[in-house]
C-alpha cells in the first residue's frame, strides 16, 4: 500500500500554491495533522473544508475518511510485532539459508534507491565534523545499530558517546550537548517513546541536530530530524531486518575513515597500542 506522504511526493510537481499549503501542514505533524476532522485542518491552513476534500481525492482517495483510514493503516504498520508479522508472513521455499540471504540482499538493493548519495554524502560530512560532538543511542534492538557505528567512529574521531540504555542517565549527556552537536537515534517500528522524549528535548533545549534512521513508516523522532533515513526492514518473516541499516553504517563509517586517512591511521595505530597494553590482540574482533 502506497503511503500518503509517497503520494503527495509523486505529484509534488502537480499542486496548485493551496494544496502545497495543506502538504506542508501534513508532512510536518505526519501522520497526526491528517487525524484532525476536516474542519480542524481546514482552519489550520486557512482553506475551506471543499479544498481539502478535492486535495485528498486528488490523492487518489475516495473522501476525506479513506484518507484517514489510510492513515490509521499506516500507524498500526509501525506498531506492529513479530507476532502480529508471522501472521502475514511468506514461507521460506526452497533452501532456507539461500533464499533467507535472498531476502536480504533485496533489502540492500532498496536501502540503496531509498538513500541518496547527496544525503549520504551529507551524513558523512556532519558525522566527520570534529568540531561537532557525536552522541548515539537506539531502541530494544536497534541500539545495537547504534552501538556498532559508535565503536567504529571511535577509532575514526574523538568526542564520540554511546548514550546507555537507561534513560536515568540521558540527564548527564543532555546537559554536555551543546547547539550544532549531532544526536544519532535508531528507532525502527514499535517505537519508543522514550527517544522521542530524548530527542524532543535535545532538539528543542539543547539545539542539537538529530539524525534518525527509521523505517518507511518513520519514527516519531523524525518531526524533530534534520536528516531521516528511512531504510526498507520487511523481510517478509516474522523478524524486521536491519541488513539494509547496517550496510549504511559500514559504508558510512569506511566513508569517513577514507576520506581522512591520514588521520585515522594515526589514531587507529594509537589505539592499538592502548589495547595492547591491556593484553588486547591488535586485529579487529
Amino acid at each position: 500500500m502506497m503511503q500518503v506522504r509517497d503520494r503527495i511526493e509523486e505529484l509534488s510537481e502537480e499542486l496548485t500554491v493551496t494544496e502545497r499549503k495543506l502538504c506542508t501542514a501534513l508532512l510536518s505533524d505526519y501522520p497526526f495533522a491528517g487525524l484532525e476532522p476536516i474542519q480542524s485542518l481546514a482552519e489550520m491552513t486557512k482553506t475551506s473544508p471543499p479544498t481539502v476534500s478535492r486535495f485528498v481525492t486528488k490523492l487518489g482517495f475516495n473522501g476525506y475518511l479513506d484518507f484517514q483510514r489510510h492513515l490509521i493503516s499506516e500507524l498500526k504498520e509501525g506498531q506492529r510485532s513479530p507476532v502480529d508479522l508471522q501472521k502475514t508472513s511468506k514461507p521460506v521455499q526452497g533452501a532456507f539459508l539461500a533464499s533467507f540471504l535472498g531476502r536480504a540482499n533485496a533489502l540492500l538493493q532498496e536501502t540503496s534507491n531509498a538513500v541518496s548519495e547527496a544525503q549520504f554524502e551529507r551524513i558523512c560530512s556532519l558525522l566527520s565534523d570534529e568540531k561537532r560532538n557525536i552522541y548515539v543511542v537506539g531502541g530494544r534492538m536497534s541500539d545495537a545499530l547504534g552501538l556498532y557505528l559508535s565503536r567504529h567512529l571511535r577509532q575514526v574521531r574523538s568526542k564520540v558517546y554511546h548514550l546507555p540504555s537507561d534513560p536515568e542517565v540521558w540527564p548527564e549527556y543532555l546537559l554536555r550537548m551543546r547547539p550544532k552537536d549531532v544526536l544519532v537515534v535508531a528507532d525502527f517500528r514499535r517505537y519508543q517513546r522514550s527517544l522521542h522524549a530524548l530527542s524532543e528535548k535535545a532538539a528543542n533545549t539543547r539545539n542539537v541536530q538529530i539524525v534518525l534512521m527509521t523505517d518507511k513508516w518513520l519514527s516519531p523522532v523524525s518531526k524533530h530530524a534534520s536528516e531521516v533515513l528511512a531504510v526498507p526492514i520487511d523481510s517478509g518473516t516474522l523478524w524486521d531486518s536491519y541488513a539494509g541499516a547496517m550496510a549504511l553504517i559500514e559504508a558510512i563509517v569506511t566513508r569517513i575513515a577514507e576520506a581522512s586517512w591520514s588521520k585515522t591511521k594515526t589514531r587507529i595505530e594509537a589505539w592499538d597500542s592502548m589495547r595492547l597494553d591491556f593484553g588486547e590482540p591488535t586485529d579487529d574482533q
